[in-house]
């Protein structure tokens, strides 16, 4: 048989094999990743709208900067406390079941933020928004690796993940705008805001039950040969990290790599809530602005961040790099913030600073989440997310109570920012550290 004619049947079928693959996950990926953009577009604004009503609902409930500090942060001890059995929950009942009733509840508590009247009503309702959120993003991470094989997933985290900065870019003008129906129909500005951007999560909710699919073997809009592909590439995958390093579901809490993730991500919280939670007061501290234009102004580091998310997360699947590309991420967001920690006299350029620091955030978390599933698979890896979520999510606590303490000691931010700042390059050291411990154990 002619060589050449060998060689070119040879080429042609890689090239089909090619075709296939990019193929079917694309197919899975137009399924679901813009209904988990929506979702999680619809989680982002309800978790940190409240950086906009605290414009009116601080006044109206007489809170201090510590006393908004620690609201906005309680949320994250729900988190805390309930992370992890809520991934558990998904992994035994199914994502269509467990991601429905997640967002169907935490939608009524958001709505129902606007019936508070107190400071002890005001925390109860934060902590309850954080337990019944808890499961969402580690659910919907955990949910992704049971679909999309590891070379796809930091530019699929990243599709994902692009409902971050999208969310705070749509949701700092909508709330912004909200705030004017202050006084309409007898009800507050911040109230009308809580009730209009909970209603859709619950929504949203009772659609999930209905269009999600719990694994690629029930996936009725997959050709049979798709299905078997997919199912055959992932669980080749699982097996050669089974093989390569066993961890139950309880022994992954003690796993030194599981601490130092979840310690690396609780320094990128503290900067990406400090500056959420607090961007609009910022803003405001520089002069008499109205809530429209804090809003839009607010949006312009997430218009930036958007694009960074997206171009480092496909940059890191191009190159399988991941590393330096979260690192560099890392050591951009929290040098920014300290530069503009140094500069925060001048609206243009803090916001300018903010804006890079923002790419920096949003571009190094979708990378980061691609690594807990090269070492941990099934119920471990459900655990293993849900606790590094959890425990990172603490920096949610820590951040904006901090910079409140900060802000009413002080009298300014600029000592937030520093504090912000520092604690990302803190975080840039433990990666160099769990990177560098990885190496040696190759």
């Amino acid at each position: 048989m002619n060589t050449d004619v060998v060689g070119a049947e040879f080429s042609k079928k890689t090239v089909n094999l090619e075709e296939d693959k990019q193929y079917i996950i694309s197919k899975v990926s137009w399924r679901l990743i813009p209904f988990f953009v929506f979702a999680y577009l619809l989680n982002y604004i309800d978790r940190v709208n409240l950086g906009f009503a605290a414009l009116q609902m601080n006044r109206d409930l007489g809170l201090t900067a510590t006393a908004f500090g620690y609201g906005a942060g309680i949320l994250f001890i729900g988190y805390l406390v309930f992370g992890v059995p809520s991934n558990i929950g998904l992994q035994r009942y199914g994502a269509k079941l467990w991601i429905g009733c997640i967002l169907f509840v935490w939608g009524c508590i958001s709505a129902g933020m606007s019936l508070v009247t107190t400071v002890p009503e005001f925390l109860v309702m934060r902590f309850l928004l954080g337990a019944s959120e808890a499961g969402f993003f580690p659910g919907v991470i955990f949910y992704l690796t049971r679909w999309f094989p590891a070379e796809y997933r930091a530019s699929i985290t990243s599709r994902f993940m692009f409902a971050q900065p999208l969310a705070l870019m749509i949701g700092s003008a909508i709330s912004g705008w909200l705030l004017t129906l202050d006084g309409t129909l007898g009800i507050a500005g911040w109230q009308w805001m809580f009730i209009i951007e909970g209603i859709p999560a619950a929504l949203t909710g009772i659609v999930a039950y209905f269009y999600l699919t719990d694994g690629p073997e029930k996936a009725h809009w997959l050709k049979d040969d798709e299905k078997e592909w997919l199912i055959q590439k992932l669980k080749a995958e699982e097996d050669k990290i089974v093989a390569k390093e066993k961890c139950s579901m309880w022994q992954v809490m003690a796993n030194p790599k599981v601490w130092v993730l979840a310690l690396i991500y609780v320094s990128q919280v503290i900067g990406v809530f400090g500056v959420n939670m607090w961007l609009p007061q910022i803003i405001k501290s520089f002069g008499d602005i109205s809530t429209t234009s804090i809003g839009l102004i607010s949006a312009i580091p997430f218009v930036v961040a958007a694009v960074g998310m997206l171009l480092i997360g496909r940059s890191s699947d191009k190159y399988k790099e991941r590393k330096w590309h979260m690192i560099g991420a890392m050591a951009l967001a929290g040098g920014s913030l300290v530069l503009c920690g140094l500069v925060n006299s001048n609206l243009f350029i803090s916001i300018l600073l903010i804006s890079i620091s923002s790419i920096g955030f949003y571009g190094c978390m979708p990378v980061f989440w691609t690594i807990p599933s090269t070492f941990l698979v099934g119920a471990a890896a459900a655990t293993g997310i849900a606790f590094i979520n959890a425990i990172g999510n603490l920096g949610g606590f820590v951040g904006p109570v901090a910079i409140g303490w900060i802000k009413d000691y002080t009298g300014s931010f600029t000592s937030g920012l520093y504090f912000m700042g520092g604690a990302v390059l803190i975080g840039c050291i433990l990666a160099l550290g769990l990177y560098k411990l990885a190496d040696e154990n190759k």
